[in-house]
């Protein structure tokens, strides 16, 4: 960004501003994963005091997220994909309008079946869209939800063409000899860096909680156009206590080392 910054002198110094910027209107398409995976049961109990599923819990985060969205923009636009083998349009018109998506979040639900996911499918149906909203000077936005803890997703993509971003939040149970989550998570990763526009987050747990959900769709509020770097994200921050000087460089030093690894 360096040809938007502007010197001001001023008497005994100089400081940089950066030029006026209109943010856009986004575009975002959510994905949910359909994989039989997405019927497993959380920790967190609903209103009939029966275990949410994650499918559930999935649904109610992503209907606070268009809410939210809206109020801070009631230009962003929303459109709906599922993806079990390859991805699948659930509702392919772009909309402002909250009731719409609430109404086709209501039909959806989990397969039966498992199987291997393709990505490839998804990132085509997301560039083409993607050149349809620059054309209306808007930006496109991908969020995967992913809840496959043994199947790696797969893609076919050049790496030169970087038309939308890819968020990604990723379900998954604790690692064990029947699973590879951290392969899965590497393999998220590596989709994200390999097809984003912007700068692409990432968010990962094995803790079956439902704050697990709705803490990382709330930090998806954030704009492409306007994010910090991933290993520079420290929000939403604990008020429980003030930590100590020391005790957060420590911290720090080890989030740093294992910002790739997935949480045990």
């Amino acid at each position: 960004m360096e040809e938007d910054r502007v010197a001001v002198t001023g008497v005994g110094a100089t400081r940089y501003a950066l030029k006026p910027g209109r943010i856009k209107s986004e575009d975002i398409l959510i994905c949910i994963d359909v994989d039989a995976e997405s019927m497993v049961e959380m920790k967190t109990t609903g209103t009939n005091g029966r275990p949410l599923i994650r499918m559930e819990c999935v649904k109610q985060a992503i209907i606070l997220f268009i809410h939210n969205k809206l109020s801070i923009n009631p230009d962003h636009r929303f459109a709906f994909a599922t993806l079990a083998k390859s991805a699948a349009w659930l509702k392919k018109e772009f909309t402002s309008d909250a009731e719409s998506s609430v109404a086709s979040l209501r039909g959806l639900s989990p397969n039966k079946s498992s199987s291997r996911a393709d990505l490839t499918l998804l990132f085509r149906a997301a560039a083409q869209e993607a050149k349809v909203s620059r054309a209306h000077n808007r930006i496109f936005r991908v969020i995967l939800i992913y809840c496959r803890s043994s199947m790696r997703p797969t893609h076919e993509w050049p790496l030169n063409q970087k038309l939308f971003t890819l968020d990604v939040m990723y379900l998954h149970d604790k690692p064990s000899p029947d699973n590879c989550p951290q392969d899965v998570y590497d393999s998220l990763v590596d989709a994200v860096e390999h097809v984003s526009e912007y700068e692409g987050y990432i968010f990962e747990s094995g803790q079956g909680l439902a704050r697990s959900v709705f803490k990382p769709m709330s930090m998806l509020l954030s704009h492409p156009q306007q994010r910090c770097a991933q290993d520079d994200l420290d929000i939403p921050r604990s008020l429980a206590k003030k930590v100590p000087v020391t005790e957060a460089a420590n911290a720090l030093d080890h989030h740093n080392g294992n910002n790739n690894q997935i949480i045990n």
